[in-house]
């Protein structure tokens, strides 16, 4: 059993950034692959980046959040990390975080049903 609680949330200007922080209890952060995913009101959960267990340049993204959102991970720290950077009003919705202990490959990850462990969610606003 893994939980997941997020943090970092809140209201930013267009242009302004963020870092959420996804904490995860127990001892075997390591064997699991981590997710962001968001949803915006009327909208369906998408996936926003991803990492695999042992992070580094493993990471895949979404096209939308490409070069302004950094995932990565301090298996350390048992903690996930998602930087966002030149945020835009569409950026806007809850951000959770997932688990799932499939090995990395075949973009599994951009779908939210393999991830076996959510977080409650973290509310990011950008305001124009």
């Amino acid at each position: 059993q893994v939980q997941l609680v997020e943090s970092g949330g809140g209201l930013v200007q267009a242009g302004g950034s963020l870092r959420l922080s996804c904490e995860a209890s127990g001892r075997t952060f390591s064997r699991y692959a981590m997710g962001w995913f968001r949803q915006a009101p009327g909208k369906e959960r998408e996936f926003v980046a991803a990492v695999s267990r042992s992070g580094g340049s493993t990471t895949s993204y979404a096209e939308p959040v490409k070069v302004r959102f950094t995932i990565s991970r301090d298996n350390g720290k048992n903690t996930v990390y998602l930087q966002m950077n030149s945020l835009k009003p569409e950026d806007t919705g809850v951000y959770y975080c997932a688990a799932s202990s499939r090995p990395w490959g075949s973009s599994w990850y951009k779908e939210p049903e393999p991830f076996d462990y959510w977080g409650q969610g973290t509310q990011v606003t950008v305001s124009s």
